[in-house]
């Protein structure tokens, strides 16, 4: 196994906090904020007893659901167009992949040692 500050050029830190930070909180915390916002809206309007309000937030809990649905594939997406333009990119520019796929959540401990 090479250093990993080799690979990542001192971004190993950076990396790390997207890959295991940044995109956990996009690709879960987000859907179910949408999700439970959407059932709140529901609920009050179910209390209100008013129908034209519970054919909205119904609406709006559908939209939120599907939201909630394509923000949890934007990780997927978004690794899938980078792993493809990596193919198609000079070997050079493969070092961020590389990098991406080297770090780990306990690569700091390890290159402490």
């Amino acid at each position: 196994m090479f250093i990993l500050a080799d690979v990542c050029n001192g971004l190993d830190p950076i990396v790390r906090v997207v890959k295991f930070g940044v995109f956990p909180i996009i690709q879960i915390g987000i859907p179910i904020i949408l999700i439970i916002m959407g059932s709140f809206d529901l609920g009050k309007a179910v209390l209100s007893s008013d129908d034209k309000e519970i054919k909205a937030s119904t609406s709006r809990l559908i939209k939120r659901v599907v939201a909630a649905i394509a923000v949890f594939f934007v990780v997927a997406i978004v690794k899938l167009v980078m792993n493809w333009a990596a193919k198609y990119a000079d070997k050079g520019a493969n070092n961020w992949v590389n990098c991406w796929d080297q770090v780990t959540n306990t690569d700091a401990e390890v290159n402490k040692k």
